[in-house]
């Protein structure tokens, strides 16, 4: 799977916005926010909640994409448990 490709959908990264960070596509919201959310505890809602210019297809869109991208392209330094 190209994601880049993939995910040029709902992401965007332009050096005019942000310094370049990944943003979610017509925001100003980096994907960062998301996993420090989501590393934090916090749920996709209440993302959501405090970011209303993100739109819940796309959130769940790059989180299925990174997913699937990730099950396709295992580290080589994974070991079996």
């Amino acid at each position: 799977m190209d994601l880049k490709l993939a995910l040029d959908k709902y992401v965007s990264s332009s050096s005019e916005v942000l310094g370049g960070a990944r943003v979610f596509k017509g925001t100003r919201v980096p994907l960062k926010i998301l996993f420090d959310y989501l590393l934090g505890g916090d749920t996709i809602e209440d993302f959501l909640e405090n970011y209303p210019t993100v739109d819940k297809t796309s959130v769940q869109s790059v989180l299925e994409l990174l997913g699937v991208y990730l099950s396709e392209n295992p580290s080589n330094n994974e070991t079996a448990a």
